[in-house]
């Protein structure tokens, strides 16, 4: 397993509970849910980095890149539209699209993980 899969589940993961937690105690999004998942952007723009300088330095990409790049990018926008929601619709059920998010972005992190070994998708 990569490092960087690990360390991308395990803030996704912790990011969904936390946002599906505020959610149950009725909260509004708060500092700790917006935290948590600027987190998973944060991680996804680190990935993104060290992506290209893999696939610039001559680490191919086994399986089709243009299919990687694409979950990439849409990766990177989930979080941030996710934010924007939360931020304009402050009820509780806006945690649970900040859930919606990292959940979201730790089944695309799987299967990015597939493209780039080259492993068939289901």
């Amino acid at each position: 397993m990569d490092g960087f899969l690990l360390a991308g589940s395990v803030i996704g993961i912790v990011s969904a509970l936390l946002c599906i937690g505020a959610a149950l105690l009725r909260q509004p999004p708060n500092d700790i849910t917006i935290l948590s998942v600027a987190a998973v952007e944060l991680f996804l723009l680190v990935y993104a980095v060290v992506a290209g300088v893999r696939q610039a330095g001559g680490e191919p990409v086994l399986g089709e890149a243009w299919e990687f790049w694409g979950y990439l990018l849409t990766a990177l926008v989930l979080p941030v539209g996710a934010f924007w929601w939360a931020i304009l619709e402050r009820s509780r059920w806006s945690n649970l699209v900040l859930a919606a998010a990292g959940l979201a972005v730790f089944v695309m992190l799987v299967r990015m993980e597939q493209i780039w070994d080259g492993v068939a998708g289901l």
